[in-house]
Formats: C-alpha cells, sequence, structure tokens
C-alpha cells in the first residue's frame, strides 16, 4: 500500500509539475498578500507581525487547498485517465492518500515565501518551540479546506468548481478575520468568525504563536466544520462514482 501511495503522490506532482504557473501562482498571492498587508504596518512591534503571518499563513492555507483540490479535482474528472485509474483495483485510498500528500507538499511551497518575507522584513520571532507548534497547527487547519475543496471537486464541474471556490474565498477569509491581528476586526467580524472554518483556524494559529489565548469554541467549531465537510466530501465521491461507473 505504501507503495501505491508513494506512486500517485509522484504522479500529483509531477503532473503539476509541468504546468509551473500552478506552483508559482500557489506562491505569488500569499506572498503578495504578505507584502501588501503586513510588512507595511508590522513595523517593530513583533507581536503585531508575529499575528499577522499567522493570519496570512492561514490565509495561504485556505487559498492553496481550496482551488488545489476544489478546481484541481474537477479539471481531473474530465480528463480520460481519471476513469482509467478509477476502475484499478488499488482503490480509493491510495488516490485519496497521493492526492492528499502532494498537495500538502504545494502547500509548504505556497507558505514557504510567506515565511521568509516574515523572517526577513518584520520584527517576528518565534521559539524553535512555538515554530514546531505552529507547524503543526498548519497541519491541522490544513484538513477542513482540503476536505472543502475535494467536496467542491467531487461533486461541480471545472467552470462551477472555478465559481464557487473563487465566491468562498473572499467571504471566509474577511468573515473569518484573517485580514486583520487578534481585537482588530469589526465587531460583526468578532462575533462570527469564531464559528466559520477560516475564523477557527486562524485563532488556534494565533494561540499556536503565543499571540492569544486558546478560545474553545474556535476549536470545536474547527473539529465540527472538519467532520461535516469530511461527510460531504465523502458523500460527493461516492454520487459521482456512482453516476459515472454504476
Amino acid at each position: 500500500m505504501s507503495g501505491l501511495i508513494r506512486t500517485h503522490t509522484r504522479f500529483q506532482l509531477l503532473e503539476t509539475s509541468r504546468t509551473p504557473i500552478a506552483i508559482i501562482g500557489s506562491a505569488i498571492w500569499p506572498a503578495a498578500s504578505m507584502l501588501a498587508f503586513v510588512v507595511p504596518y508590522a513595523g517593530d512591534d513583533p507581536h503585531f507581525a508575529n499575528a499577522t503571518t499567522a493570519s496570512m499563513l492561514t490565509f495561504a492555507v485556505m487559498s492553496t487547498n481550496l482551488f488545489q483540490y476544489g478546481v484541481g479535482v474537477a479539471d481531473d474528472r474530465v480528463q480520460p485517465w481519471d476513469p482509467y485509474v478509477r476502475t484499478l483495483a488499488a482503490g480509493a485510498l491510495p488516490r485519496f492518500a497521493g492526492r492528499l500528500l502532494a498537495g500538502l507538499a504545494l502547500m509548504a511551497v505556497a507558505l514557504l515565501p510567506v515565511v521568509l518575507i516574515s523572517a526577513f522584513l518584520t520584527a517576528a520571532s518565534l521559539s524553535p518551540a512555538r515554530f514546531l507548534l505552529a507547524a503543526l497547527a498548519i497541519t491541522f487547519i490544513a484538513v477542513p479546506f482540503i476536505l472543502m475543496g475535494l467536496a467542491i471537486g467531487y461533486s461541480m464541474p471545472p467552470k462551477a468548481a472555478v465559481v464557487v471556490a473563487q465566491v468562498l474565498f473572499l467571504p471566509l477569509a474577511f468573515g473569518g478575520g484573517l485580514m486583520s491581528a487578534p481585537g482588530w476586526a469589526p465587531g460583526f467580524v468578532e462575533t462570527v468568525g469564531p464559528y466559520l472554518p477560516t475564523g477557527g483556524a486562524v485563532r488556534l494559529m494565533w494561540a499556536a504563536v503565543g499571540e492569544a489565548p486558546i478560545r474553545p469554541v474556535s476549536v470545536v467549531s474547527l473539529i465540527t466544520w472538519t467532520a461535516a465537510l469530511a461527510g460531504v466530501a465523502w458523500w460527493a465521491y461516492r454520487r459521482d462514482e456512482g453516476r459515472r461507473f454504476s
């Protein structure tokens, strides 16, 4: 099984690398947002820089996974190769695991410029323990957005998936408070933010970098969204399988 997972992961990475703009594009948008919204305002305040960097990292996690899986999976489904692979005896697990690992690798590429900009152009500073905790938090918060992307990709054709991903993108980012630091968002964002997947994710990141306490409501919200999106993604996959292969 591990060999099949490695094969599918390598295939996904090779396929993506054949379109370099897909990799470059996933890294440019978070980096540009960092340069536009964090560097000019973070100044020499390490706490503000830490918090806003955590916000931009969450922003990058959401955008990368939403489009990587939402649009990518929808596009794969209309290619002749996808129906063939789904008829093989290996089953769905190696394909899902391979897509997940490849997506995490591409997400790391998108996050790297944000980390470098924060390290060299702001006063952000983390201890090794906090850095490791933030890395673990990133892995955790990526899960609901991966599932959201899979739900979109397996339930919609490519043109619809692009529109839905774009429509969800900005409201989730703004409503969750990704455009600000703790306590800086408008009042209604502070009210509804913890109940959105983006709000739960960014508040966990703020806690990981030591700039806000852990809020139980955000953690519960994030876990609830993860479970719900897992159900929707599984339903979309089985629905697509029943329509195309029954």
